[in-house]
């Protein structure tokens, strides 16, 4: 890894694994040698996280509350004792969660433990078409709720007012900061965030329409304990570093190249993600798709799925996404949660036989199916590279022998984006 300083000075928590890499990657564009854990690193992987940025992978968006702030309050302890300055709690630029939780009660939890009376919740990543006014998120030109994640299988999102949202979920007071005072510069936005702890509001959600917002929302948030939000609202963060003369300027984005095989493997149920797989399949290119109906009859598709990529020379597609009518079929016949992790599951040991057979690249689309695959390859720690699309970069697996990776949340990339990591991970020039 990169020589950095020996204390970290950013520490990240994030609700999934894709989501920690979107951020890592926000991070290391803004000069911040950064590493990603997979959940909460072990004492004999502590002396090898060299890096000015940490970020804490945890499974946490769709477990139970309680559950969700009991791992987060744990990864803020691990990252308190290596003495980071500052504590960013990430979450998906589309607010994923549900009216049991899980933003608002782990940001609220966070906040206490820090001793802290005031943060902010923004989602926005105007790079990618999130952007939030008068506290109501819009994913490009429709509002959150009318934006195809209504529909989404696990964190259905039917309110884009998220000072509603967050309201129900925490016992503390929501405000607003509007666009307003942010747009207004840096002592605008301190001077109002004054008058909410004034008004006893101790969450508020920030608008922001554009990445200038969202530097000026960092600047001006340099000194509170915790920030929560998309990653978007962490690219103002590097440069309250750099200011204080805590950078040093080197290519955060180095990583090695690694050889070896490749294999894509999907399981997001995402417009992106369905786009991303037309493209394969319209070029004619091999792919093969897993079945939860055969997984749960019993089926060897693991087996075949295996046997599909060993008779192949070329990179071959794996995947089990469909449209949202074939998909709620499938949950209706085996429920939500089950279909979900028989496809991980599979996901997982395709991935561990893969790599068994000399697979040494992965591009993986999907947070849920992201987080089984790094599982399954039991990775420890991520050094994180080059962004290959706007919240996705190419990361090398540490310690042990490297894997290449790229892994995606399945609202992200191009439709394109299955070759485009293809090559970055072969070290191939954009």
């Amino acid at each position: 890894m990169l020589n950095a300083p020996a204390r970290p000075l950013l520490g990240c928590i994030a609700d999934d694994f894709t989501g920690a890499t979107d951020l890592a990657n926000m991070l290391v564009r803004g000069g911040m040698r950064t590493v990603q854990s997979i959940g909460i690193p072990a004492a004999d992987v502590a002396d090898q996280l060299n890096a000015d940025a940490i970020v804490i992978a945890l499974k946490s968006r769709t477990v139970p509350a309680a559950d969700a702030v009991e791992d987060s309050l744990q990864a803020l302890h691990w990252l308190r004792e290596r003495g980071c300055e500052q504590i960013f709690f990430k979450y998906c630029s589309t607010f994923d969660s549900t009216a049991a939780g899980n933003i608002g009660q782990v940001s609220e939890a966070l906040l206490q433990a820090l001793g802290s009376d005031f943060t902010l919740a923004c989602p926005a990543f105007p790079e990618n078409g999130r952007t939030v006014f008068r506290g109501h998120l819009f994913v490009q030109d429709q509002l959150l709720s009318e934006s195809g994640m209504q529909h989404h299988p696990l964190t259905p999102m039917t309110d884009a007012n998220l000072v509603r949202v967050l309201q129900a979920q925490t016992q503390g007071k929501v405000g607003l900061l509007r666009h307003d005072s942010v747009s207004a510069g840096v002592e605008s936005i301190r001077a109002r965030i004054a008058q909410l702890r004034a008004d006893g509001v101790s969450m508020a959600v920030a608008d922001a329409l554009c990445d200038t917002d969202l530097y000026l929302l960092g600047e001006a948030c340099a000194d509170l304990p915790l920030l929560t939000g998309g990653s978007g609202l962490a690219l103002g963060l590097p440069g309250n570093f750099r200011r204080a003369g805590k950078l040093r300027d080197l290519d955060a984005a180095h990583v090695p190249v690694v050889q070896g095989a490749a294999v894509v493997l999907a399981g997001s149920a995402s417009q992106a993600t369905l786009g991303q797989i037309a493209n394969w399949l319209q070029a004619g290119r091999p792919a093969m798709r897993v079945d939860p109906l055969a997984l749960a009859a019993g089926k060897p598709v693991v087996e075949d799925a295996l046997a599909f990529a060993a008779d192949h020379a070329q990179t071959v597609l794996i995947y089990a996404t469909n449209t949202a009518d074939e998909v709620k079929a499938v949950q209706r016949e085996l429920g939500a949660e089950r279909a979900g992790h028989l496809v991980e599951q599979a996901m997982g040991r395709i991935a561990s036989g893969l790599r068994e057979a000399g697979v040494r690249r992965f591009v993986v689309a999907g947070g849920e199916t992201s987080g089984a695959v790094v599982q399954a390859l039991n990775i420890q720690l991520l050094q994180i590279g080059a962004q290959i699309d706007p919240g996705v970069p190419a990361c090398v697996s540490t310690p042990g022998e490297p894997l290449a990776l790229a892994l995606k949340s399945g609202n992200f990339g191009g439709v394109d984006f299955f070759d485009k990591a293809l090559k970055q991970l072969a070290g191939v020039p954009a």
